[in-house]
């Protein structure tokens, strides 16, 4: 791997609004493991190899099963997924590839109807958040080391 700049060495302050997302969503009423489902897909999306690896331990620790894992690659078909983690999913892929067609209407308004303002509002900081982490990861080319 090419050795690339570590933001979080050179422009420490950065990172400190960041580590400040990341304790207001720990703090939010999202279920653990939806969490991780979110940070997962949205780095299966934007190729994110660092962050699925760190996501899908953190998913398994808070116990989500390899299958369900497995799924998220295909989700619309499986049947793993309760009606609201479908519509969490469905809104981490319009917001995380939010200029292809924005976040549709169906998916805004299921997603009022089965998180409510205040969980939707969580649900896109906590995708908004994972996007931010997978950028700066790609464009550092961040890697886990093998086990």
């Amino acid at each position: 791997m090419q050795d690339r700049i570590r933001i979080d060495q050179l422009e420490p302050a950065s990172y400190k609004p960041m580590i400040g997302l990341e304790q207001y969503l720990g703090t939010t009423n999202i279920e653990p493991s939806l969490k991780e489902l979110i940070k997962v897909k949205a780095s299966i999306i934007n190729k994110c190899a660092y962050c699925i690896q760190m996501h899908t331990e953190q998913a398994r620790k808070a116990g989500e099963t390899e299958q369900r894992l497995y799924a998220l690659a295909a989700w619309q078909e499986s049947p793993l997924f309760t009606e609201k983690e479908r519509v969490v999913l469905a809104l981490t892929e319009e917001v995380t590839l939010i200029s292809e067609q924005g976040l549709s209407d169906e998916t805004y308004s299921t997603c009022i109807e089965l998180l409510g303002e205040n969980g939707m509002a969580q649900c896109i900081m906590q995708i908004v958040t994972i996007n931010a982490w997978n950028r700066i990861a790609l464009s550092t080319k961040m890697y886990h080391e093998s086990n």
